[in-house]
């Protein structure tokens, strides 16, 4: 399978390092309105984690500064869409509509309804739509949903998805909140998306939050009520610009016990209710690769993406955005009426 990669920043640059690891795709082709990093030079490219830039060998891969000559590309069966949120939409509708399958990085785009509009002309044209929401494929986060799901420990009660970083100061676009819409919508839709994951959809949402993006700031302290089950809190965003660290974590309590992890701190551990520690289990794997592997691997078979359903990422990004106006609400609760299929872990 042939796969062009649109957008060669520091998405791209990630998806394109997790790529070269994978047996049976190519990278067919890339875009960018940037000469440098159309001929490889990828060096200056910053994230929130990771390691730095790279040097790529461009020398066999087509190389495209027009969105439309790469879609028009007959040899590239699917495309990787990593450029701005505010491109997301239009650029994958017009991918399918030139029977390309499309991976398209979070946000899946910057509204529900230009999400559905992508739904539809994946349906119309009979490809697959997906979109990069890594932490589904994240061993870290795999393993609390399989021990949530096992049934062992008896349902979730209360959790807690907490991750912030500093303002991105590498890319100009991302504190422009009409293209990204803002930090908060951009980072912790990971985390919103994880609780659609385990829990489905709330009844209702609460928040309150601070946002300065003058100055950096874009913070939410989020819940998520389940009633009969608990609450889920989604909180952090943007702290000020360049040097706050990156730091991403969850607890989550069941009647068995309480899952924990930070990212500063080493693997999950998991406190059972009887007062034993077990460190879980984690497979040492990219997550950026599996995800990749596993959309390559959908195209191939024609099956839907079942583990990250076009569906609910559309869902994430009408949560999300519901639950920045409950921000601007200081603390009411506003009943969320976005999505009927429920879940529990």
């Amino acid at each position: 399978m042939r796969i062009g990669v649109l957008g060669l920043g520091f998405m791209g640059s990630t998806h394109l390092k997790a790529l070269r690891s994978l047996s049976g795709v190519e990278i067919g082709a890339v875009y960018s309105s940037d000469p440098a990093k159309l001929a490889g030079d990828l060096s200056a490219i910053q994230g929130n984690l990771g390691g730095p830039g790279e040097q790529f060998n461009f020398a066999q891969v087509a190389k495209y500064q027009e969105i439309e000559a790469l879609l028009g590309d007959p040899s590239i069966d699917a495309v990787d869409i990593c450029l701005p949120t505010d491109l997301h939409a239009a650029v994958a509708i017009e991918a399918l509509r030139a029977g390309k399958h499309v991976l398209v990085e979070k946000p899946m785009a910057l509204d529900a309804a230009s999400a559905h509009q992508m739904i539809d002309a994946a349906r119309r044209h009979q490809r697959v739509l997906m979109t990069a929401h890594v932490l589904r494929f994240l061993p870290i986060y795999q393993t609390l949903r399989r021990r949530l799901a096992s049934g062992d420990l008896g349902p979730a009660r209360w959790a807690l998805f907490r991750r912030r970083c500093a303002a991105p100061a590498w890319s100009q676009w991302l504190t422009d909140a009409n293209r990204s819409g803002g930090g908060v919508f951009d980072l912790l839709i990971h985390d919103v998306d994880m609780c659609l994951h385990l829990f489905g959809m709330p009844q209702t949402v609460s928040a309150t939050g601070y946002e300065a993006l003058a100055s950096g700031i874009d913070l939410i302290m989020a819940e998520l009520h389940y009633p009969g089950l608990g609450t889920a809190f989604v909180s952090g965003g943007w702290h000020h610009l360049k040097s706050y660290p990156f730091s991403m974590e969850y607890t989550v309590v069941a009647d068995g016990g309480t899952f924990e992890y930070n990212s500063a701190s080493g693997p999950p551990t998991l406190y059972h209710a009887n007062g034993e520690r077990e460190i879980l289990e984690v497979e040492e794997r990219d997550g950026y690769a599996t995800e990749l592997q596993y959309f390559i691997d959908c195209c191939r078979t024609g099956a839907p993406p079942d583990l990250c359903p076009a569906e609910e990422s559309a869902a994430a990004v009408a949560l999300t955005r519901l639950l920045l106006d409950a921000r601007n609400q200081n603390g009411e609760k506003i009943e969320c009426n976005l999505w009927t299929t429920s879940k529990s872990a």
